[in-house]
């Protein structure tokens, strides 16, 4: 018997039972931290002969993460989702309860991370992503873009798994050339109230890079692009979803400044392949994963407006945030070549897509 059969919670059939009987009673009952926080949730079952790959996820509870979730446990891999659900929901992966192949560990990156057994793959997507996230929590964003990546490092040199870190093209700032390609270092404002996130994100590289070079760990950087897609959540502050319920709830739809900044738009499933595609790859150095079909944040409430066809939304101008970009679209160059990736996803059809979703989760009235 393997040291890790210690873990096992139960054989097959018992644990299917389980899940089905008492799952959902468990999961909306005991969510609250102070149960979370007891020890590691784990839902596991281990049987003789088995060899699918084993991913480790971090954020898996969070927007990304539980779409990644989803992908990993479709390939055929052993998922391990982890969270402190900080920023994440355990609405965002409830449904994967019941597979035998995913595992929860309610667990702050910034700890120590301990995962018993082999482990061949990590996804470190872990961090407040939205302004608002950010600017209430900016000890807890440069911690975890730190000591959290430094722990995940630690962990894949330990085990010999292949990590990827999740960047962002927020470490480009405020860009002085345009489309941004990976060999730009970009316009950062250190000491800015973005400062935390755009930093943090430089960081993670940083650190990314040097365990690979001095370590020889198996690294793989993606800069994701403004991503959209269900289960985004409503207050997170982001353009779409902060449209999508103002539009719903008959608001203001906030335009900050008088909208002419632009931004490019990615469908969840495109950027979701596109890091499945980099995961697997031979290539270490930073790739742009986004859609660059660009347009001003002006059109963007129109066409929110249009779809939603609410007839009490309007444009609610606002002052433009101190060093909120002013132009952002990503140059995919290297992710056509090197990983044959293209957004499949227009606008429009991610858009419907994403509508369906808010409108059963924002509420009026």
């Amino acid at each position: 018997m393997h040291k890790t059969d210690s873990n096992i919670i139960a054989p097959r059939q018992r644990a299917s039972t389980f899940c089905r009987l008492y799952g959902n009673f468990f999961f909306k009952n005991f969510r609250s931290p102070k149960y979370l926080s007891l020890r590691p949730l784990r839902i596991t079952v281990r049987h003789p002969g088995m060899t699918k790959k084993r991913i480790l996820i971090t954020g898996a509870a969070g927007f990304l993460g539980s779409h990644l979730s989803d992908r990993f446990l479709a390939e055929g891999y052993q998922v391990i989702g982890m969270d402190n659900l900080l920023t994440g929901s355990l609405d965002n992966i409830e449904h994967l309860f019941k597979e035998k192949d995913f595992e929860y560990y309610h667990h702050d990156v910034t700890k120590f991370i301990h995962i018993p057994g082999k482990l061949d793959y990590i996804l470190h997507f872990a961090s407040p992503a939205s302004p608002i996230d950010y600017l209430q929590m900016p000890i807890q964003t440069l911690k975890v873009g730190a000591h959290g990546t430094h722990n995940c490092l630690g962990l894949a040199k330990e085990k010999g798994a292949r990590i990827l870190v999740a960047s962002t093209s927020e470490v480009y700032g405020d860009p002085l050339v345009h489309p941004q390609t990976e060999e730009y270092w970009g316009n950062v404002n250190p000491v800015g109230p973005r400062g935390v996130y755009d930093e943090a994100k430089r960081f993670l590289e940083a650190i990314t890079m040097a365990y690979h070079n001095y370590h020889g760990v198996e690294t793989r950087i993606i800069r994701i692009f403004n991503t959209y897609g269900p289960r985004m959540r409503v207050n997170d502050g982001r353009v779409l979803p902060a449209f999508f319920s103002q539009a719903i709830r008959g608001e203001g739809l906030t335009v900050f400044g008088d909208g002419s900044q632009t931004r490019s738009f990615c469908y969840v499933d495109d950027l979701v392949e596109g890091i499945y595609r980099l995961l697997l790859s031979d290539y270490h150095l930073p790739v742009n994963i986004g859609n660059p079909s660009e347009i001003t944040v002006m059109q963007f409430a129109h066409e929110v407006l249009e779809l939603v066809q609410n007839p009490k939304a309007y444009i609610d101008y606002r002052p433009l945030p101190v060093d909120d970009p002013k132009q952002r679209r990503p140059d995919i160059t290297k992710a056509q070549t090197l990983l044959g990736w293209n957004p499949k996803f227009d606008r429009a059809t991610g858009l419907k897509l994403t509508y369906e979703y808010f409108k059963t989760v924002v509420r009026v009235g």
